[in-house]
């Protein structure tokens, strides 16, 4: 059995304090705090001349029309510094996914009824940001897949396990998992703050970050994307930091 319940769900709070993440097991019953958001404005149209770049190669790519907005990517937060919840250290790291058989785990303690929602939503194949949560500089370190799609946390019925919920029932349970492999690590860290800039940017000017759940949903730590959001962010990992 992998790590004890790494992923926080309950009330994620925002990241450095934002306990959130594979957190899963964060969502709901803590007091969340709200996603790191420190960040400052984007450079001079630094974000700007970004969306309009990459707005040029998609409408080349597909003569021009817009994609339905659909959720088919995701967003997985996780804490990769230690933190006991309840004597348990709800730590995993993207080493840590690495480090697990055929680099698998289940994505358990997701204990937020939408984010349990988008966990059984999601499908097999589909692939998701792994998203490093509540630590000095919180962002997206990798691209995971979903290998199995949602089915009973066994934690629920854990009584050791921080995550566990005596209002569950094993003929109807109430939270649910998913299973997820390491794909391959981004070809550079996305901080948080970087694409809160470009956020900020497309908020004015329209651009596929306007409505990204990681500012307008912050204390999820299970978040959809859209085709639009993930090509974008994937994208920054070819560009130098600002």
């Amino acid at each position: 059995m992998p790590w004890p319940s790494r992923k926080r769900d309950k009330g994620a709070v925002a990241d450095k304090k934002e306990p959130d993440a594979k957190i899963a097991k964060t969502e709901e019953e803590s007091p969340d705090k709200e996603e790191d958001e420190k960040s400052t404005k984007p450079p001079a149209g630094s974000s700007k001349s970004g969306w309009k770049n990459w707005k040029k190669t998609k409408e080349s790519d597909s003569g021009g029309e817009e994609s339905k907005i659909t959720y088919c990517h995701w967003l997985l937060k996780s804490e990769p510094e230690s933190r006991l919840e309840k004597g348990v250290d709800v730590k995993f790291s993207i080493d840590d996914l690495k480090a697990q058989p055929n680099q698998t785990t289940f994505w358990d303690g997701v204990r937020n009824y939408q984010a349990r929602n988008f966990l059984r939503a999601m499908k097999l194949g589909q692939q998701a940001f792994f998203y490093h949560s509540n630590c000095k500089e919180p962002g997206i370190v990798a691209i995971v897949k979903i290998v199995k799609e949602a089915y009973p946390d066994h934690t629920q019925f854990d009584q050791k396990d921080p995550h566990y919920d005596s209002s569950s029932r094993k003929e109807n349970p109430k939270w649910s998992m998913v299973d997820v492999q390491f794909v391959r690590m981004t070809k550079r860290f996305i901080p948080l703050s970087e694409i809160k800039a470009h956020h900020l940017a497309h908020k004015a000017d329209g651009g596929p970050l306007k409505n990204m759940m990681l500012f307008t949903r912050q204390r999820l730590s299970i978040q959809p994307l859209t085709q639009e959001e993930f090509d974008f962010v994937l994208s920054l990992e070819e560009e130098k930091p600002h």
